[in-house]
């Protein structure tokens, strides 16, 4: 048996030769994880443009600080609503070709 992974799907080839399609799906703490790293991108960009526009360390420290949580907290929740919803999405086949045409 074999596995290719693609993003959302995993295929599996089973003893009898034929496909196993299985849907893999992030969890939380994928998530969680991935709204840490970009608000960090994020927070450094706010203390950047905070502090060029303001010319005061504190303040932009204070402000990327500030959003640094809110944003990590409105992030996460952005990605489970995503997450659950089918819009964007189409189903794969075995062969790894979508299952609509244009």
């Amino acid at each position: 048996m074999f596995v290719t992974v693609r993003k959302d799907f995993a295929f599996l080839n089973s003893a009898a030769g034929m496909p196993i399609v299985l849907r893999m799906a992030d969890k939380h703490y994928r998530s969680l994880i991935k709204a840490l790293s970009w608000r960090f991108t994020g927070s450094l960009d706010t203390l950047i443009i905070s502090f060029l526009i303001t010319g005061r360390l504190k303040w932009a420290l204070t402000i990327s600080g500030v959003e640094l949580f809110t944003k990590i907290g409105l992030y996460y929740a952005h990605e489970r609503v995503w997450e659950k919803l089918p819009f964007g999405r189409v189903q794969e086949t075995a062969r790894g070709k979508t299952n609509f045409e244009i």
